[in-house]
Parts: C-alpha cells; structure tokens; sequence
C-alpha cells in the first residue's frame, strides 16, 4: 500500500485520528466544499452530482480534514482511525 498514489504524508496529521460521519455543512464564510485528503473528491452540501462529487464522508472534530468513505476503508487500518 506504501506505493499508493494517494498517499502524500498525511499521517503528519491524520494518523491516530478520531473521526467522525457525517453529511457535509457549511462551517466557514465563503467555504462551500472540502475534498478528501486523499483522492480528492469534492464534498460539499450542494446538490451538484457528478464521479467526483460527495455529500458525506468522514471528518476530524474540527470539520477541518475529510475523508471519503472508500479512502477510510482502504486507509483505516493504517492510519489506526478511531470512530465516534
């Protein structure tokens, strides 16, 4: 998995990480979207569809870092997630 392409040192501060899922929201001014650190999928609450387009996924307490639901599968043992 080390030579995965999505894998750009994220454990600097995902890893250990106790995360939450949930739908997207709006929680800065002027923010409308996040993407996931890893694939980059955009995650948003408008209702734009598309391949790369979210409206859910999982998040640090801070909503800051988003994770989408296949990047979380295929990185939670690695990055040891925790769940709340």
């Amino acid at each position: 998995m080390s030579k995965d392409w999505r894998l750009q040192g994220q454990e600097k501060y995902l890893k250990g990480k106790e995360l939450t899922f949930k739908q997207w929201s709006q929680t800065r001014d002027n923010w409308d979207h996040d993407h996931c650190k890893f694939c980059s999928k955009t995650i948003t609450d408008n209702r734009v569809e598309g391949d790369y387009i979210i409206h859910e996924g999982y998040t640090t307490e801070n909503d800051y870092h988003w994770v989408c639901e296949g990047c979380f599968e295929d990185f939670k043992e690695l990055f040891q997630w925790k769940v709340r």
